[in-house]
């Protein structure tokens, strides 16, 4: 296995012992526990089910849940560095992962009630019941602000009806946070947070997406038909739907940026380990120059990305604000997992190739790292609206 800098004494400067500790955790986890099994998980479109209970056992799907209800109140950074290593072996494993900690417990744990954290969020951070983050649709994806969900205001309830698009966990959730428009005349301002359970009548999971890669994690439409929502279940005052959803994502693009960097790291190992053992010309190919010379670019680019990442966790866990941070992290750790896959299969030529050594997976695994939670081009946006504030 590769040595990074992570493995030396002096980098970086803020990890500590239990922060290693998580990691090799993780690592050790992800080789006895996803590993096997992972090229048939991706052929055949399986969901990690069984890995997934083991992954809660340990406490991986509400590391940073307060123990008060039950979670392993860890850190930003312990959380990012697991999701680092299980990435490295099986992305589909990770995405439920990061949706449950980032997108579901965090948002829960925060804006929620204390019926709402007693009730929900305790199963979710045991992993006893997995969550899922409703707010793309067929009509809004980037642009979130048009919402054509609806959530009607029927005094104690409200009446629920649309469409969700491109749900992770969509199938296997049991508690939906769910995006639906409330008052259209306020705009996004009009928008609600709903937490929807499996079960209630006129929820329908639609059809699982055949995806290019992260083919393990079951993506589903969900259809909502006259669901009646007790307004005990929304999160917030009235309206807060929206900034309840941004303020969630920013926190998000940390775990997707740990993901992308995790995909990134597994085919840059492999690449240096076939580099290795695979001989040409009377030599293995890491000793002529053009190898050389991708691995160094691979190595360096991975371990940039490696500080992106941890920096806006560290923000993160400081208080600080961290959106610039996390949209730098996310945009350039998702371009690195994008390059380094497509040199790993280059590095493995015709072998590369092949479902057997594992790099064809990470390179189309990597490429919803550039699209979900914030695309490419909206990082962009979003940190230049942060760098144009400093103004």
């Amino acid at each position: 296995m590769a040595t990074t800098l992570l493995d030396t004494p002096y980098f970086p400067y803020f990890l500590t012992e239990e922060h290693i500790s998580v990691r090799n955790a993780a690592r050790e986890f992800a080789q006895r526990e996803l590993l096997p099994g992972v090229i048939e998980r991706d052929t055949y479109e399986k969901f990690p089910e069984e890995q997934i209970k083991k992954m809660a056992e340990l406490g991986f799907m509400g590391m940073m849940v307060s123990p008060q209800y039950d979670g392993g109140g860890m850190d930003t950074i312990s959380y990012v560095l697991a999701m680092e290593e299980i990435s490295k072996i099986d992305a589909s494993a990770a995405v439920c992962m990061s949706v449950n900690n980032s997108l579901v417990c965090w948002g829960l744990e925060k804006y929620g009630t204390e019926e709402q954290k007693q009730k929900y969020l305790r199963p979710l951070a045991r992993g006893e019941k997995l969550g899922a983050f409703c707010l793309s649709e067929p009509e809004a994806g980037s642009d979130a602000t048009s919402q054509k969900t609806t959530a009607v205001d029927m005094g104690d309830y409200y009446l629920l009806n649309g469409t969700k698009n491109w749900i992770t966990n969509g199938n296997s959730a049991s508690i939906y946070l769910v995006m639906a428009q409330t008052h259209p005349e306020l705009g996004h301002k009009g928008i609600n947070c709903l937490i929807v359970e499996r079960g209630m009548e006129g929820f329908v999971v639609g059809k699982k997406e055949e995806k290019m890669g992260i083919r393990g994690s079951d993506t589903h439409s969900l259809m909502f038909t006259d669901v009646k929502v007790p307004k005990a279940n929304r999160i917030g005052e009235e309206g807060f739907g929206f900034k309840f959803a941004m303020n969630t994502l920013n926190g998000g693009r940390i775990g997707i940026a740990a993901q992308a960097l995790g995909i990134a790291s597994g085919a840059y190992e492999l690449a240096l380990k076939y580099s290795k053992e695979r001989k040409s010309f009377g030599k293995p190919i890491c000793e002529h120059q053009l190898i050389q010379a991708k691995l160094a670019q691979m190595a360096t680019k991975i371990e940039a990305a490696r500080l992106l990442v941890l920096h806006a966790a560290k923000l993160k866990d400081a208080g600080q604000d961290f959106i610039k941070e996390a949209a730098m992290a996310k945009l350039f750790a998702s371009e690195v997992a994008m390059w380094v896959t497509t040199e790993a299969v280059q590095v493995h030529g015709g072998y590369g190739y092949v479902k057997e050594f594992h790099v064809e997976r990470l390179m189309r695994d990597a490429k919803i790292t550039q699209i979900y939670e914030g695309t490419s081009e909206i990082q962009q946006i979003i940190i230049a609206r942060e760098i144009l504030k400093q103004l």
